[in-house]
C-alpha cells in the first residue's frame, strides 16, 4: 500500500492567493503591473548600461547582472501566479514544480552573492582607491559573475535533487502559491530532519556568508567615510552606497524571516505576505531605487531621452 501511494502522487496543487472570487481580477491586474514594471524598470537598466559608455564599469556590471536576475526571478513566480488566480484546480506537474524551485533557489541565491560582490566592490572603490583597476579589473569581475553564477546553479540543484528524491504520498496539497522548498518537504511521508539540516547549512551558509561579507564591507566603508576631510567625499562616496544597501535591506530581511527560524515559528499568512514582497515586489524596487538614488543612472536616463526626442 505505501509504495501504491508513493506512485499515485504525480502532480501537486498549489493554494494560489486567494480563493475569492471578486478579487481575482483586482490580483491578476495588480500583479500584471507589477510584473510589467519590474520588466520595464530591470530591461531599462541593462539597456541603459550597455549603450552609455560611461557606464561600463565594474559597479554597473554589476548592476546590470542584478537586473538580469531579477528578470528571470520575477518570470519564474509572477506569471506562474497570475496563470493560477482564475485556474480552478492550480496544479501543476512534479517536474514542473521541479523546475521552479530548482529556478527559484539558483536566482535567488544568486542575488544574494551578486549583492556581496557589489559590496566588495565598493570597498575596494572607496577604501582603495589607487588599487581600484588593479584589483577589480575585466579578469577579476568576470570570474566573480561566473562564480555566482555557478555556485547558485550548484546550490540549486542540491537543494531540488535532495526534496524530489523523498517520496510523496497521501495529500499533495502544497499551502503556498509558488514550489517553494518548506511546503514540498511538507509533503513527504518521510522524514525531512536531514533536509532540513542540510537546507540551513548549505543555503544558510550561502546567505549569511554572503549577509556578513556586506555588512563587513560597510564596517569599512564607513570608517573610512567618516575619516574623510570633505563633506563632498563624504557625501559622493554615501551616495554611492545608499542604493546599493538599500537593495540589501530589502532583500535579506525577508529571507532571513522565512529560511533561517524553527519550524515551530511557521505560519501561513505571514509567510505568504513575505513571500510576496521578496519574489514580486522587491525585483521590482530594485530598479526604481537605482534610477532614483544613482546619479549617474540618472543622468543616463536624462541623455537617452534627450537623444530619443
Amino acid at each position: 500500500m505505501e509504495k501504491k501511494n508513493k506512485t499515485l502522487v504525480t502532480e501537486f496543487i498549489l493554494s494560489g492567493l486567494s480563493s475569492n472570487p471578486k478579487l481575482q481580477l483586482p490580483l491578476f491586474l495588480l500583479c500584471l503591473l507589477v510584473y510589467l514594471i519590474t520588466l520595464l524598470g530591470n530591461l531599462m537598466i541593462i539597456v541603459l548600461i550597455r549603450i552609455t559608455p560611461g557606464l561600463q564599469t565594474p559597479m554597473y556590471f554589476f548592476l546590470m547582472n542584478l537586473s538580469f536576475v531579477d528578470v528571470l526571478y520575477s518570470s519564474t513566480i509572477t506569471p506562474n501566479i497570475m496563470a493560477n488566480i482564475f485556474s480552478e484546480t492550480k496544479k501543476i506537474s512534479i517536474t514542473a514544480c521541479a523546475i521552479q524551485l530548482f529556478l527559484f533557489i539558483d536566482l535567488a541565491s544568486s542575488e544574494a552573492m551578486i549583492l556581496a560582490v557589489m559590496a566588495c566592490d565598493r570597498y575596494v572603490a572607496i577604501c582603495k582607491p589607487l588599487n581600484y583597476t588593479v584589483i577589480i579589473n575585466k579578469e577579476t569581475y568576470m570570474k566573480l559573475i561566473s562564480s555566482v553564477y555557478a555556485a547558485g546553479c550548484l546550490n540549486s540543484f542540491i537543494h531540488t535533487y535532495c526534496a524530489f528524491i523523498l517520496p510523496f504520498c497521501g495529500s499533495n496539497h502544497v499551502n503556498h502559491f509558488y514550489c517553494d522548498i518548506n511546503p514540498i518537504l511538507r509533503l513527504s511521508c518521510k522524514d525531512t530532519y536531514l533536509n532540513q539540516i542540510f537546507l540551513f547549512l548549505v543555503a544558510g551558509s550561502i546567505e549569511v556568508g554572503s549577509f556578513l561579507c556586506i555588512v563587513i564591507s560597510y564596517i569599512y566603508i564607513v570608517l573610512t567615510i567618516l575619516r574623510m576631510r570633505t563633506s563632498r567625499g563624504r557625501s559622493k562616496s554615501l551616495s554611492t552606497c545608499i542604493s546599493h544597501f538599500t537593495c540589501v535591506a530589502l532583500f535579506y530581511c525577508p529571507v532571513f524571516f522565512m529560511y533561517l527560524r524553527p519550524n515551530s515559528a511557521y505560519a501561513v499568512d505571514q509567510d505568504w505576505v513575505v513571500s510576496v514582497f521578496y519574489t514580486v515586489i522587491v525585483p521590482m524596487l530594485n530598479p526604481i531605487i537605482y534610477s532614483l538614488r544613482n546619479q549617474d543612472v540618472k543622468q543616463a536616463l536624462v541623455k537617452c531621452r534627450l537623444f530619443c526626442t
